[in-house]
């Protein structure tokens, strides 16, 4: 009786153990860019390729209220606020577009994507085409007002949750 309970004083304390292991992320997607909102009467600016190969579309048209993450696969500190992202997108009550910066090649980008479970649409800049717009580095997030217009660019890594979704409600009044 006494090895019984022992055994199970044994099992309880190992199977209450935490683990070390990463978070399991749900596959993310590379999904159509036909679904980013833009003004048709904006014709000029810098245009790029959606990540699925498939559309394109012109920069300074997208329309707002949307966050607009800007992101490398060889990006450490991008791969850090991703999870606030994905809870961001979650909520269903922001559009949110991804950039892909300077990536080596289109496919290394998609799976960056599905690695990382992003559920959005991304657009590729294969030679740094918007920095001039956006500006030197990795990660940058900007918020789009519903006029499209930028009420604020946030230069580095996301820290947390309630940051990310704090500036949403400040910038973009958006009640999350």
């Amino acid at each position: 009786m006494k090895r019984i309970a022992i055994a199970l004083i044994s099992l309880l304390a190992l199977t209450s153990c935490g683990t070390d292991a990463p978070e399991k992320i749900a596959k993310g997607q590379v999904i159509s860019c036909t679904q980013i909102e833009t003004d048709a009467t904006k014709k000029t600016g810098t245009t790029l390729t959606c990540l699925d190969g498939n559309s394109e579309v012109l920069l300074e048209s997208i329309n707002g209220p949307a966050v607009i993450n800007v992101w490398g696969s060889w990006c450490v500190p991008c791969r850090e606020e991703m999870p606030f992202l994905r809870e961001l997108a979650a909520t269903g009550k922001v559009k949110i577009i991804g950039i892909d910066v300077e990536e080596a090649d289109m496919e290394s980008a998609r799976k960056f994507v599905v690695e990382q479970g992003m559920n959005w649409p991304n657009l590729y800049d294969a030679d740094g085409s918007t920095k001039s717009s956006f500006g030197m580095g990795v990660p940058i997030t900007w918020y789009l007002n519903s006029k499209g217009e930028a009420v604020h660019k946030h230069i580095g890594v996301l820290k947390s949750r309630n940051q990310l979704f704090s500036d949403v409600e400040k910038y973009l009044g958006i009640n999350l």
